[in-house]
């Protein structure tokens, strides 16, 4: 992960709390910010589980199909390393889990 640098303004109190119990004043609000991002992703997540959108309804719908199939096509159908790995990051979209 390339860095970049970035000047915040935080009370006195807080950065002394912070020094107080982190060696890494960075990394301590890295690690903060990286949490923050991560509840704010799945709280997303959820909004748009409650709230579908009308298309993915259509698409999400697969009834009984993969109930009624016989378990030697089963691990023909799906080759978990032939996936690649994805997030949703909001206000790009679907991207490989990999790209910054």
């Amino acid at each position: 992960m390339s860095t970049e640098r970035v000047t915040i303004t935080l009370p006195r109190e807080v950065v002394e709390s912070i020094d107080c119990r982190a060696r890494n004043r960075s990394r301590f609000i890295l690690e903060a910010v990286l949490r923050e991002l991560d509840r704010i992703r799945r709280e997303e997540l959820r909004l748009s589980l409650r709230q579908p959108h009308a298309e993915s309804d259509v698409v999400a719908d697969l009834g009984d199909w993969g109930t009624n199939l016989p378990d030697e096509e089963v691990g023909e159908l799906l080759d978990p390393k032939a996936g690649r790995r994805v997030q949703w990051r909001s206000g790009v979209g679907w991207t490989t889990a990999d790209e910054d």
